[in-house]
């Protein structure tokens, strides 16, 4: 009995050494390609190594993004040591520009109906024009680099270099036809009855057949570093956060010892800072996003008539648009996320503007200067020295003239708490 119960003991705890397993992973990446984007594809990749997955499912829905990332994701799919299979999915979604890269990359490329892929053209960044030759060069580069592993793959190499030259889209029925992809499938459960039994090459040579079917999906979950970083790598998101944490040390400069708004402001810089750095970003142009508050400021304090309002709105929609470089649109900053950033500054400066010179052509109705010009009564009688009531307080008094008791009077000037004052009428 004892010897039953050691090894009852020793195969359980074996049980419990084992690593977890997965039949299938996960993973979504639904947005640009960025390196945030990169770190989930490689953070799955490892995971399914250590669960000893079947097979790592990336559902994939991009517009695009940035070669450099599309590289690093490439490579890792290539040496997965895991099958990688990439759906385009659900209906409606795209594997646009540099998502076309990632589908051919795949040990099994497939998409849903109602999706499509392509348009790979490289996009140079920066604000020069770049000439004919480096135009050849970045396109000769990237379409080599393209076909140095579709061909491997099996799929139709020539076709899918006019994705990259001649930024050529397909349907999923299109590039199933010209075999740039290996299926096509309603959703994920059909396109996994599909592939069971179905044997693929790998990148390395060698052949591998899937089980698929009624198998277990596991979702792989992005880290809450991920999310955070994969929100803030919105461009418009970056930039409306970096409004806010700019008004927010404004708030901390103009209300000194306030100190929540200057927390505030502090860590959304930091925040959108660190976000930009991943991103390509022009930082010259956070010089103008600086200007355009030291125009607000200065706006609410020399009163040019709106001149430095405007100024200040055109700097902060420049400094927005030309934040951040990208190769495409949904990788920039939009016109009308700049503007709605900055009009609503340049409009509260403007009325906070009309505030201050309202009060400085208003007449002072506080303190000794708030008594000029008030109606008051002589108490005793002026001669030229008395006592006058004004305001529901008696104060003395000295006129011109000899003024008795129970006359109107006018409040003209004061010094010393001692009030000149004329006859009224």
């Amino acid at each position: 009995m004892k010897r039953l119960s050691a090894i009852a003991v020793t195969f359980l705890l074996c049980i419990l050494c084992l690593p977890a397993t997965a039949q299938i992973l996960r993973v979504h990446i639904d947005g640009t390609i960025q390196p945030i984007a990169a770190e989930q594809i490689s953070r799955a990749i490892d995971a399914a190594q250590a669960r000893h997955a079947t097979a790592l499912l990336i559902e994939l829905n991009t517009p695009g993004g940035l070669l450099d990332s599309t590289r690093e994701m490439v490579t890792r799919i290539e040496s997965s040591p895991v099958p990688v299979i990439i759906f385009v999915g659900p209906s409606g979604s795209r594997a646009a520009s540099a998502g076309f890269f990632l589908l051919e990359a795949a040990d099994v490329a497939s998409m849903a109906d109602g999706t499509n892929t392509g348009a790979a053209h490289p996009v140079t960044l920066g604000s020069g024009t770049p000439d004919d030759v480096m135009k050849a060069k970045l396109e000769n580069d990237t379409a080599a680099f393209l076909r140095s592993y579709v061909s491997r793959r099996g799929r139709n190499t020539e076709e899918a270099e006019k994705a990259v030259r001649q930024s050529v889209s397909w349907t999923e029925k299109e590039a199933l036809n010209l075999r740039l992809i290996d299926l096509t499938a309603h959703d994920e459960a059909e396109l996994l009855r599909k592939l069971d039994g179905r044997t693929v090459t790998r990148f390395d040579g060698t052949s591998i057949t899937l089980h698929t079917a009624n198998q277990t999906v596991e979702e792989l979950p992005a880290t809450l570093r991920q999310r955070v970083l994969g929100w803030l790598m919105d461009p418009n998101i970056a930039f409306l956060v970096l409004a806010v944490g700019a008004l927010a040390l404004y708030a901390e400069f103009k209300h000194p010892g306030a100190i929540i708004p200057g927390v505030v402001g502090v860590i959304f810089v930091l925040l959108t800072l660190f976000a930009l750095n991943l991103l390509p970003t022009r930082f010259a142009s956070l010089w103008l996003i600086a200007l355009a508050f030291v125009l607000f400021a200065l706006e609410a304090k020399i009163a040019s008539h709106g001149a430095l309002t405007v100024g200040g709105i055109v700097a902060l929609t420049l400094g927005g648009l030309l934040l951040v470089d990208g190769p495409i649109p949904e990788m920039r900053v939009r016109l009308a996320v700049a503007l709605a950033v900055s009009l609503p500054f340049g409009l509260i400066t403007a009325f906070l503007m009309t505030i201050a010179l309202r009060a400085r052509r208003n007449k002072v109705m506080t303190g000794a200067q708030g008594m000029v010009g008030e109606i008051g009564v002589v108490r005793a009688e002026l001669a030229p020295v008395g006592k006058v009531f004004v305001h529901g307080e008696l104060w003395d008094a000295h006129a011109t003239e000899t003024i008795p008791e129970g006359t109107a009077v006018r409040v003209v000037s004061i010094h010393d708490f001692d009030l000149r004052v004329e006859r009224l009428g």
